[in-house]
């Protein structure tokens, strides 16, 4: 094997999956270990692993300038990175009950979520009722409008990421069945009520003022 090739091959993938901020277990009962486990080191992983295969193969495209190859990895290239972005917002918006899990937010956010929602459980209906309805798979967001100024609740399909229809993401309810379906089944609304007893607010309100600054 060339040098080149050894040095190619020892190069780290130009996306890696952070640690999960929290033991599997540790969102008992809400989530279960194994559902966490599947979701963390199946799901996630494999979109990371195919967003970096996707990359690598636009590179070499791109080097040999072939446009018909490079527009037919566009779509990995947005499905995959979607996944990992939206995971990794994900499991930071967790965390379990006996520390930030389910704590309501304080200071700006709070405020803001009254001045626009009326209430924070007004906000948690609208944003649940949303995310039930999706048709299929997707996400519900909780997001910042930087142009208006305001919280946005809204709607993704697939992995489609927030940052597309030009809001920052605060808060993500993942409604994909392999986030809940081996411990609820297909009753998607017992798991996105549960899912609020465990939202970490704090993580919430660090991604506002960071929105807004």
């Amino acid at each position: 094997m060339s040098t080149s090739n050894s040095q190619e091959n020892s190069q780290p993938p130009i996306y890696q999956q952070a640690p999960l901020p929290y033991e599997f277990s540790a969102l008992e009962p809400i989530i279960s270990t194994e559902i966490m486990t599947l979701h963390y080191e199946k799901h996630h992983k494999t979109y990371i692993n195919n967003l970096n295969d996707a990359l690598k193969k636009f590179d070499v495209a791109q080097k040999q300038q072939d446009l018909s190859a490079m527009s037919a990895l566009l779509s990995a290239i947005k499905f995959n990175g979607g996944g990992h972005l939206n995971h990794s917002i994900f499991w930071t918006n967790l965390s379990p009950q006996n520390q930030e899990g389910g704590r309501p937010p304080e200071g700006e956010l709070a405020d803001a979520i009254k001045s626009t929602f009326g209430s924070l459980q007004r906000c948690i209906e609208v944003l649940s009722a949303q995310s039930i309805a999706i048709q299929g798979s997707g996400w519900g967001w909780l997001g910042f409008d930087k142009a208006l100024n305001r919280l946005v609740i809204t709607t993704c399909e697939n992995q489609d990421p927030l940052h597309a229809k030009g809001l920052i993401p605060l808060l993500g309810i993942d409604v994909w069945e392999h986030a809940y379906y081996l411990q609820y089944k297909n009753v998607r609304a017992d798991y996105v009520k549960k899912i609020f007893e465990i939202v970490n607010w704090k993580n919430v309100t660090e991604r506002f003022a960071k929105a807004r600054s």
